[in-house]
């Protein structure tokens, strides 16, 4: 009798997040994940329970490896901290804008989830609230700092910016180019400030 074949899950669900990615969780068919991780289609049921789970465990994975990234972003000492997020929300601006960029799953799963009972939405939730955090805890260093006003209410700014960029990135993946993404990140942070950026302050951040 044949041993059975020994497999990575982690592997696995990297395989199958390329898939998600470029197909979404409806459109992407089993055969399409049984090419992409060479696994059978028992054995893809058997080790995740079938392509939703599969989605949700990858989903996981994508979340926490997009707050690690704005985490890493936002994490500089060397600048203020909003001159990190006008530095991170421009290099998105470039980021998303490219053709070859890969979609987030959050994004994917923001777009599919078809109410607050979806797990979709769940964990999509789940996601947006991870991604604020850290946005939160940059946007209350700058208060501290005086660099947005003391009653400023930093949660609802925290999911402004996540909001902001998965628009953005939703805009980059229906052909919106930079110089538009450039000015919606721009605008977001003028929205902050409560007013029109100066024009030494605009030539210092524009790319």
């Amino acid at each position: 009798m044949p041993r059975p074949r020994k497999f990575l899950e982690s592997d696995v669900v990297s395989s199958a997040s390329e898939v998600f990615a470029v197909h979404g969780l409806a459109a992407a068919t089993l055969d399409d994940l049984v090419r992409a991780t060479g696994l059978g289609k028992q054995s893809l049921y058997n080790a995740f329970g079938g392509k939703r789970e599969l989605f949700l465990r990858a989903l996981s994975e994508d979340r926490a490896e997009a707050a690690r990234a704005v985490a890493e972003a936002l994490g500089h000492d060397d600048a203020s901290p909003l001159e990190r997020i006008r530095g991170h929300l421009l290099g998105l601006a470039i980021e998303f804008s490219s053709t070859d960029r890969r979609v987030s799953l959050t994004t994917r799963a923001l777009v599919e989830s078809t109410g607050d009972e979806d797990p979709l939405a769940t964990s999509t939730r789940a996601g947006i609230e991870q991604l604020a955090g850290v946005y939160a805890q940059c946007l209350d260093h700058a208060r501290e700092d005086g660099e947005i006003p003391a009653d400023a209410n930093v949660q609802s700014l925290a999911v402004y910016f996540v909001a902001v960029t998965r628009g953005m990135e939703l805009l980059g993946r229906a052909g919106v180019g930079r110089s538009v993404l450039t000015a919606v990140a721009l605008d977001s942070l003028r929205a902050i400030h409560g007013r029109r950026m100066d024009d030494a302050e605009e030539r210092a951040i524009l790319p």
